[in-house]
């Protein structure tokens, strides 16, 4: 028997206006019948069954999911904020340009960069704009370059954001210490030079490991006539110590809800803003922050910018977290990167001898793990990743980057206290041992998780969407 839920009125309601009865409900909707206080239980039921880095560490290698300061939700919610229309004047909006005009100049401080857009919506976004950037350099210099150089440990989104943009893209090989391979470099421009726009990098690189050789990669782009992108999605590993300007890169992006403690992926959306050297700068989209005679402005007249890349001026919300968290940090914007270079190397020194290391180097703010060893033991990486479900760690990146066997991808960010590190490395040991002693009760994991073992292909490709009632 159901339960009747409140109703808002017991009157029939007429419609009025001409609508066609074709469009109209002939039955009832079939919607289950419950009180109040059941909807809220069961939606709150649903909302624990979540995972989030409130509930557990989540060392998801590449992804940077750091904790999210509340904080920043309190200043990005100000009522100033919050209900400011995006088609107000500037004149009405100088609290909110102001604020954007900051932070792009503190991004040009971080980054060495000249020029700095705030718009891009994430960091693929801000790789698209990028490469859009560079393709308008060129032709405005007359030159057709068709081609984009891209290590083979990217991310899948620097070749796909190239594309996107026009290029062909070529792979350039890592070498044995998981860097650029410097000669394999030297024949790509060699072969191709005359049509080579640029080479899009990532430093640290993927594997989690400081390209020694960034330098000389920047003498031998420059020479060909090349710029350098800098993916910024490992920014969180060299703030306060480095930049993309010293390395030599003439265009980067920020990953925002990465280095910035905004919200990431489905907590979303996030924010790319991109930074350029000078001879760049004409080429941003429009507009651009200005101050003016003590006024904050959007300046819409770039005659030579690559056009608008989003509605409005970006996701504003998310440039409000941001830059409190940067304000909240101060000159202590360092010790993040101290500290997440720290809690990487701990992890791994104290994992390497149950688990291969797929680099025998000091690593950054990340590091890879060869799997290959509890592979032959009768487990593999999936099966490790499922059962630290079950101990309320949220599975690593596994199987990437693809030049790495059974990769294990672990960052532990800067958030995590030494217990919780060292709750994550008696969990692994724990784990490698299970393989040793038992490889089919890992392999059936997860075993406490609300769902238990799935398809992963059949589950993305058919995802069961429906209400079962």
């Amino acid at each position: 028997m159901g339960i009747d839920g409140v109703l808002l009125t017991n009157k029939d309601i007429k419609l009025k206006g001409d609508i066609n009865p074709e469009f109209l409900r002939q039955s009832e909707i079939g919607l289950p019948q419950k009180s109040e206080l059941e909807v809220l239980r069961h939606y709150k039921s649903l909302s624990d069954k979540n995972f989030c880095v409130e509930t557990g560490m989540y060392p998801l290698g590449s992804c940077t999911m750091k904790y999210n300061p509340k904080v920043n939700e309190l200043m990005a919610n100000l009522e100033g904020f919050s209900n400011l229309h995006p088609l107000q004047s500037d004149e009405d909006s100088q609290g909110a340009l102001e604020l954007m005009y900051n932070l792009q100049e503190t991004l040009k401080v971080l980054t060495g960069m000249d020029a700095v857009t705030l718009q891009p919506a994430a960091g693929a976004h801000g790789e698209f704009t990028g490469m859009l950037i560079i393709k308008k350099y060129f032709e405005k210099k007359g030159e057709t370059r068709k081609k984009v150089i891209v290590p083979d440990s990217a991310h899948g989104t620097n070749p796909a954001s190239a594309s996107m943009a026009g290029f062909e893209i070529i792979q350039v090989k890592s070498n044995e210490k998981g860097q650029i391979d410097i000669d394999d470099l030297k024949n790509l421009i060699s072969e191709q030079g005359p049509n080579i726009a640029g080479i899009m990098m990532t430093n640290p690189n993927t594997v989690g490991i400081f390209e020694e050789n960034v330098l000389e990669i920047s003498k031998i782009m420059h020479k060909n006539g090349s710029l350098l992108y800098y993916d910024g999605a490992n920014l969180n590993a060299i703030m306060g110590y480095s930049n993309p300007a010293i390395m030599g890169f003439d265009v980067c992006h920020i990953n925002l809800h990465k280095t910035f403690s905004t919200p990431h992926g489905g907590g979303g959306p996030g924010a790319g803003p991109v930074g350029v050297v000078d001879k760049l700068k004409d080429y941003l989209p429009t507009p651009v922050i200005e101050k003016q005679e003590g006024k904050y402005i959007r300046n819409y007249n770039l005659p030579d910018s690559i056009g608008k890349v989003r509605s409005f001026y970006g996701n504003f919300g998310v440039l409000v977290r941001a830059y409190t968290y940067i304000l909240m940090m101060g000159i202590d914007l360092k010790h993040a990167t101290e500290d997440a270079v720290l809690n990487a190397n701990y992890l791994m020194a104290k994992l390497k001898n149950a688990y291969d290391m797929a680099y025998d180097e000091r690593c950054m703010h990340e590091f890879v793990i060869c799997g290959e060893k509890q592979k032959h033991e009768g487990s593999s990486t999936l099966h490790i990743a499922k059962r630290l479900m079950d101990y309320k760690i949220h599975p690593p990146t596994v199987y990437f980057p693809l030049i790495v066997h059974e990769a294990i991808m672990v960052e532990p960010t800067e958030s995590e206290s030494k217990e919780r590190l060292d709750n994550f490395v008696e969990v692994m040991l724990k784990i490698a041992d299970e393989i040793k002693q038992n490889p089919e009760f890992v392999n059936s994991a997860p075993h406490n998780a609300p769902i238990k073992k799935v398809d992963e292909t059949l589950a993305a490709r058919k995802p069961d969407l429906s209400y079962a009632k």
